[in-house]
């Protein structure tokens, strides 16, 4: 990652202290867009698969036929401690990339549970390297650089030093050795730009993907983030951990807090974990993520209380919250009685 950094800062661009975030912005519409914000996991060995098809709420099977998905590590209680998207880069390797911020702990808990498996779990952070790629000529930028793109979300396009997806939204994500990313970044066209980390986190909550956050982890069970709407949850697979849970919920519960795509004004950007209220109920709901889009104003996931989200008069930090569409549709039997 260091040598990523190392071109960012010689090309001009603003890099928070902590150099995990891209400050500088653009106003050309497509846009690549380094995935500093993240850290990689590299599961490997002959029992990948199997390990972790026993812990993530995702069938890996199916990652390994199709070569992506999102999935999550619950705790006993069906919480989830860690949320990543799964990439196929071998016939016993799965990278999983996650937010930097939760990568300590999501990497121990799935490591206490490795030790009996044929597999070994192992940070790659410095040797492979992201680049979200996002706007109306993603699709074409993608062909010019490999000859072809993934057709379908969740598919992948293997390359000899790396792997392309395409993910919601028209997007894709290229991940690869560091430095052949770094001579991707230098032969980019004029008409792209790089752009910033609240750009890529914008486009991920306007495709009503979900992430988690130190201040989020074990907040919330995976349908209150719409995880069974994206494929990030199976419910044919085997056991793994927090599975009666979940699973109750499905077939059994009545999902109450799901999760809206919100616009709201203010002074601060919105952080994970921070409290919707309404003046029946002072925790009515919970920011997931969160983006500035313009004038003051800013996107978020934010799981509410579906009755009083209904309702509406819900505030963020002091503002009115207003909600929009998500771009897909959640089975209203989830939310019926049983």
């Amino acid at each position: 990652m260091s040598e990523l950094i190392q071109l960012l800062e010689d090309k001009g661009l603003e890099l928070n202290p902590e150099k995990n975030s891209i400050l500088s912005d653009s106003s050309i519409k497509t846009q690549v867009i380094p995935l500093i914000h993240q850290r990689v996991l590299s599961v490997k060995g002959p029992d990948t698969e199997k390990f972790l098809q026993g812990q993530l709420t995702c069938d890996v099977a199916e990652v390994f036929s199709r070569g992506s998905a999102l999935g999550a590590h619950c705790n006993i209680k069906g919480h989830m401690l860690s949320l990543f998207r799964l990439l196929k880069a071998g016939e016993e390797e799965v990278l999983l990339r996650m937010s930097q911020d939760i990568f300590d702990s999501a990497a121990n808990n799935l490591k206490k549970y490795i030790v009996f498996s044929k597999a070994e779990a192992s940070e790659v952070s410095d040797e492979i390297s992201g680049l979200g790629i996002t706007g109306p000529g993603a699709e074409a930028l993608v062909e010019q650089f490999f000859g072809r793109a993934p057709s379908e979300d969740n598919g992948i396009l293997p390359l000899s030093n790396g792997l392309v997806v395409r993910v919601p939204g028209n997007r894709f994500e290229i991940w690869m050795a560091t430095a052949e990313l770094c001579e991707l970044l230098s032969k980019l066209p004029d008409e792209v730009s790089i752009g910033s980390t609240d750009a890529w986190v914008l486009s991920e909550i306007e495709a009503g993907i979900p992430d988690l956050r130190e201040a989020t982890q074990e907040a919330f069970i995976p349908q209150m983030t719409n995880f069974q709407a994206l494929d990030g949850v199976s419910f044919k697979k085997g056991c793994y951990t927090g599975q009666e849970i979940v699973t109750r919920l499905q077939h059994r519960g009545q999902l109450k807090k799901p999760m809206y795509l919100i616009e709201v004004g203010g002074d601060k950007k919105p952080m994970a974990g921070d409290v919707i209220t309404s003046p029946d109920k002072p925790n009515a709901g919970q920011v997931v993520i969160s983006a500035p889009i313009n004038g003051g104003r800013y996107k978020a996931l934010a799981v509410i209380v579906k009755t009083l989200a209904e309702k509406g008069d819900l505030l963020l930090n002091g503002s009115e919250v207003e909600l929009t569409d998500l771009p897909y549709e959640l089975d209203p039997k989830l939310f019926e009685p049983k």
